[in-house]
């Protein structure tokens, strides 16, 4: 694994009372109360837990693995969390499992097989596990650009304020026989009634605690003289082994690093330095082909937009044609109508003037022959009244043919 920040853990069992205990590494495994199963059985799990995890976890192999248990400990309800601080949990352990949120990949229910949200929590109020994950689903969302390590160190910030997070608790009685919870956590010792594990009673800080004994059942805290007792001479040893391990590490932070701490602090800046770099590098590659795609898509719509300009073009073309015909046939229309009308008119005039002119002829042959009775005979008058006749009837005129004979 790589793991160089040993001293927060430690291998874990249960031993053949049925207690959780830790192995003592520098004894042999045969010589502790270890269960006769095969094969054995041990945790990995971590022991001591940093004051501050950003400033104190080094490596990103140690944030893992604390995010992995903390976040294991607020899903089991070993650590008490509040809904809110739940749910912007659950959506950050999202974001480190699954990555940016995306609406393609990530359709509804996605989330289905996942545990987020502590079951105590889900049963004090009265949403469905549907609306539960629309929740995370929303905050997951807004985590966009969060890389895994960062995701997970961000988690643990948040969990580190929790009251009952990196504490170890153990039944105790005090001098009066009242049941108590004595909590051990990298700080010091608290002291809490049985009922409330979120509210420390009284505290001692390690700063303040010069010496930690046992007696068979009896505990004592000194300089301060508290007495209390536990249940069991093995909850006692326990108890001792985890006061006096986090006393020490409490110590250490207090001093200069040492020679074994600075060169991994280094390695870790430079690595943290390296990553950055390439994830600059990878953003400025996504930003380039987003980029280029935006611009293939710019071009590829122009294209598109000067097809339908072109074809808008022509259409209007052939509108304006259209339109232009159409006002041709209209204008031919009207002057066809003018013409009619005046060929109507010209048509009745004419036939008014004819038939003025056919009374008129009539009375002038007739006083004509009153007056000039000599000058035409009988037969004349009688081809005069015949050709005025067919004239008004409408008839053509007969051409009268003569015939002459030689003599």
């Amino acid at each position: 694994m790589g793991l160089r920040e040993l001293w927060y853990f430690g291998l874990q069992y249960v031993d053949n009372k049925g207690f959780p205990t830790w192995l003592k590494l520098d004894k042999k495994v045969s010589a502790q109360e270890v269960r006769k199963e095969n094969p054995l059985q041990f945790k990995f799990r971590a022991k001591f837990y940093p004051e501050d995890v950003p400033e104190e976890l080094i490596q990103d192999i140690t944030q893992k693995l604390f995010f992995l248990q903390v976040k294991e400990g607020i899903l089991s309800d070993e650590i008490c969390c509040p809904p809110q601080t739940a749910l912007l949990l659950g959506s950050y352990a999202v974001q480190a499992k699954f990555g940016d949120y995306n609406e393609e990949l990530h359709k509804s229910g996605y989330l289905s097989s996942q545990r987020l949200i502590p079951q105590r929590v889900m049963d004090q109020h009265t949403l469905t596990r549907d609306q539960w994950e629309d929740w995370i689903q929303v905050w997951h969302a807004e985590h966009r650009g969060m890389l895994k390590d960062s995701t997970m160190l961000e988690y643990l910030k948040i969990a580190q304020d929790l009251e009952m997070y990196g504490i170890n608790y153990f039944e105790i009685k005090n001098k009066k026989g009242t049941d108590l919870w004595l909590g051990v956590d990298a700080l010091g010792l608290n002291i809490y009634e049985k009922d409330d594990k979120l509210t420390p009673k009284i505290g001692f800080p390690w700063s303040e605690i010069r010496n930690i004994s046992f007696n068979d059942k009896k505990f004592v805290i000194k300089p301060i003289d508290f007495l209390f007792y536990a249940p069991h001479l093995r909850i006692n040893k326990r108890t001792l082994q985890l006061c006096m391990g986090n006393h020490e590490l409490y110590m250490h932070r207090r001093k200069p690093d040492t020679i074994e701490v600075q060169p991994m602090k280094a390695q870790a800046r430079e690595e943290k330095h390296q990553k950055q770099l390439e994830r600059q590098q990878l953003e400025t590659e996504k930003r380039r082909e987003t980029v280029e795609r935006e611009k293939e898509q710019m071009m590829q719509e122009r294209g598109e937009l000067m097809l339908r300009l072109q074809d808008y073009e022509q259409k209007e073309q052939k509108t304006k044609k259209a339109e232009k015909e159409l006002s041709d046939q209209i204008q031919r229309a009207l002057q066809l109508e003018k013409e009619w009308k005046r060929a109507q008119e010209e048509a009745e005039r004419l036939e008014v003037h004819g038939c003025a002119a056919s009374q008129g002829g009539a009375g002038e042959a007739d006083s004509g022959s009153d007056k000039e009775p000599g000058a035409a005979g009988p037969g004349a008058r009688r081809v005069h009244r015949q050709d005025h006749a067919m004239r008004r009837s409408g008839s053509p005129r007969r051409r009268r043919t003569c015939t002459c004979s030689s003599s």
